[in-house]
């Protein structure tokens, strides 16, 4: 019951101003920083989660940017920074879906044009796969059919759910080159931005009929994960750091590994550098001397 009151009060957010990161943005090597970060002041009693899905960012990307605020109380009046700014993934060349888990974000290149969306991704134990792979299949108003091990967890499910509002799978869906793995909506969209799925990636419903309109059949699919992300803009440098507790790694030496690959080692701050790994913030830092 309690979902399903959740699910309609999101339905209701749809209809009274929620927002999607569908714009296209223009990108270079020498310029990969996309977006630009945001301020917003809380009105009433909004919860950080409302607000993050306006605009189009998950959980976890607005709570890395406020940790300080409550994300169920945050407090009206309070402002808050909105994370709609990010350094675009590592990669030797841009081409089609490309998929974070460490920052739980969607790209998708058409030649010098990016667009991006939030998603949740698998929960610990449940991990969406790595990997290089592609859309095999697209699918309107999908019927889920129960995996056998979640039927194991939840007996009380049946073996299909058919297009509706109980239908996790939500209006739109594309199946990966993997099994039992697709890009999909949710009728749960406060678990965007949260590891909260069985693998398969989800996305705002707002979102994922946009997504599923320009994406053709075998699109690559690249998954990923990157933690800490450097880049340049108007001459400077930029670092991005996020949490991720699937990772054990050293974020300093990952960060040195990626400056000196980049040659911009010596165009850096090392208090900065420090500053905004400690933070991990989930924004682009500029680290510039």
């Amino acid at each position: 019951m309690v979902l399903r009151i959740l699910t309609i009060l999101y339905c209701i957010l749809i209809l009274s101003g929620v927002s999607s990161a569908s714009e296209a943005f223009s990108y270079s090597q020498d310029n990969n920083i996309i977006g630009g970060l945001k301020t917003y002041t809380i009105k009433g009693d909004e919860s950080l989660i409302e607000i993050a899905r306006k605009f189009g960012i998950g959980y976890n990307g607005i709570v890395e940017a406020n940790p300080k605020l409550d994300p169920f109380v945050p407090g009206k009046g309070k402002t808050v920074q909105i994370a709609t700014q990010w350094l675009l993934p590592e990669m030797s060349s841009y081409d089609g879906i490309v998929i974070n888990l460490s920052e739980m974000r969607l790209y998708y290149f058409t030649k010098d044009k990016v667009m991006t969306y939030a998603i949740g991704i698998g929960d610990q134990g449940k991990d969406t796969p790595v990997g290089s792979f592609k859309i095999v299949d697209k699918i309107v108003n999908p019927p889920w059919v129960v995996p056998a091990s979640i039927r194991k967890e939840r007996p009380e499910l049946p073996g299909v759910v058919p297009p509706g509002p109980e239908n996790p799978l939500g209006s739109h869906a594309m199946r990966l080159s993997v099994p039992s793995i697709l890009i999909h909506g949710t009728n749960k969209p406060y678990a965007v931005g949260r590891k909260a799925s069985h693998g398969c990636i989800r996305m705002y419903p707002e979102d994922i009929p946009t997504l599923f309109q320009v994406v053709p059949n075998q699109t690559r699919v690249t998954i990923m994960r990157q933690p800490v992300k450097v880049g340049i803009a108007d001459g400077r440098v930029y670092l991005e750091a996020h949490r991720d507790s699937s990772l054990k790694i050293n974020y300093f030496n990952e960060a040195l590994r990626l400056l000196k690959q980049k040659n911009l080692y010596t165009n850096i701050d090392r208090t900065r550098l420090l500053s905004a790994l400690k933070e991990k913030k989930g924004i682009p830092v500029n680290i510039s001397k």
